[in-house]
């Protein structure tokens, strides 16, 4: 008799990840009749309890900064009510809106991954990303290099750059812990960089480029401003970076604007 082999750990996990993918690939978006048959067959305080849980989800995920999956928010919250998802999900926003000034941001069309930030102006002209902990000024410093270099750097410009510095990737940092770590997986889980291999290199090279969250995120202006204010210079110094920052930044307020 032929015995049955058990998965291994990583087979497993590999499992279980595609279910929570298909819980996703399942899905259809229900159509607006379909919103409001499923909203017929709910009272008022059922349809505003399961919203208070989606937003009780999402605050609780965000804190850890790593995008909510649409997969997920229907897997563990919205469970038998998915075919009235988009109402629940406009309302969520809404609530986010207005209660918390927080602005729930679609970062992947593909895989509908979202993201929080925050929709109130930073407190004396200061940017959200800068004015947090120390985590976030070292990220911060991180994005500038790779915008003032044309959008992609190779990681030992980052290291020998945050070296200057005094955080060396090689050690354990006071504030940071394992500085790699934090940099090449945490960083890239929450979607502010991407860190990819560069295609043909042995020994193997990576490079790091913005993720979608830092493009949502975070103010390219006020990153020249940065810049200038390191260097004693004006943003206009940097001709290509000024136009690509306020470029980047008109469409990103117009974007913003429509979808109001």
């Amino acid at each position: 008799m032929t015995q049955r082999k058990t998965p291994s750990h990583s087979q497993g996990k590999r499992l279980s990840c595609t279910l929570g993918e298909d819980e996703d690939a399942t899905f259809t978006q229900p159509s607006t009749s379909q919103v409001q048959k499923g909203l017929e067959q709910l009272s008022p305080s059922q349809v505003d309890q399961k919203t208070a849980e989606v937003v009780q989800y999402i605050l609780v995920k965000d804190q850890k900064k790593i995008p909510i999956r649409r997969g997920d928010l229907i897997k563990h919250v919205i469970k038998e009510n998915r075919n009235i998802y988009p109402e629940i999900l406009k309302r969520a926003a809404q609530s986010l809106d207005q209660v918390f000034g927080l602005k729930l941001v679609e970062i992947d069309a593909k895989n509908h991954l979202y993201i929080l930030i925050n929709n109130l102006q930073p407190a004396a002209g200061g940017d959200s990303i800068t004015s947090a902990n120390p985590k976030t000024a070292l990220l911060f410093v991180i994005l500038s290099v790779i915008f003032m270099k044309g959008g992609v750097v190779r990681e030992g410009l980052i290291w020998s750059t945050l070296k200057k510095l005094s955080v060396d990737a090689a050690d354990r940092h006071e504030d940071f812990g394992d500085v790699k770590k934090l940099i090449t997986d945490e960083f890239v889980r929450q979607r502010y960089l991407e860190y990819t291999r560069v295609p043909h290199t042995d020994p193997p090279e990576y490079e790091f480029r913005w993720g979608q969250r830092a493009d949502v995120e975070v103010s390219k202006p006020k990153i020249l401003e940065f810049i200038g204010q390191l260097h004693g210079q004006e943003p206009q110094s940097w001709k290509h970076q000024y136009r690509e920052a306020h470029g980047s930044h008109a469409s990103s307020q117009a974007s913003t604007s429509s979808q109001r």
